[in-house]
């Protein structure tokens, strides 16, 4: 009688892990899934205050680089915002790329969000558990997006002297 209760607790406990790690990879997935998309829109964002910001300093790589950024397909947006990011550092930043410097600051912090979850979702994804149950397959295996670090520092304005 004994080793009766004893097999339905092991059973319940090994369903209850098994039931809690597959919601953990659906969870998971769904938050890669939503940071990608929000840093989709941070990286729409700063090409846009970086085309506004060409066009009224008259700068025309920073245009390009921008509109290149906007307009590229997933498949080349990696290297288009690198370039971006490049055109963006050779450029003065003063009070009037204030919308472009927190743009870009928004964009680290959604980079690096997206990034943590990614590593956290691949983890999961290479637990013997859930290659062994297939939990994963209804998912897509989230990708990195590797950019070079987009924080600009505005150019340091000198205070006058008393």
């Amino acid at each position: 009688m004994w080793w009766v209760v004893g097999v339905v607790t092991v059973v319940v406990l090994v369903s209850t892990y098994l039931t809690w790690t597959a919601a953990r990879v659906d969870r998971l997935h769904a938050r890669a899934a939503a940071a990608a998309k929000a840093l989709d829109a941070h990286l729409l964002r700063r090409a846009a205050a970086a085309a506004v910001l060409a066009e009224e300093r008259s700068a025309v790589e920073l245009y390009a680089a921008a509109r290149i950024a906007l307009d590229s397909p997933p498949e080349e947006r990696e290297a288009a915002e690198n370039d971006l990011t490049r055109q963006l550092r050779t450029i003065p930043l003063d009070e009037d790329a204030e919308a472009l410097v927190a743009a870009s600051r928004r964009l680290a912090v959604a980079r690096q969000v997206h990034t943590d979850l990614v590593r956290d979702a691949l983890s999961l994804r290479r637990r013997r558990v859930v290659r062994l149950l297939r939990m994963t397959r209804r998912h897509p295996e989230p990708e990195y997006f590797d950019i070079d670090d987009p924080i600009l520092a505005p150019a340091a304005v000198p205070t006058p002297l008393p």
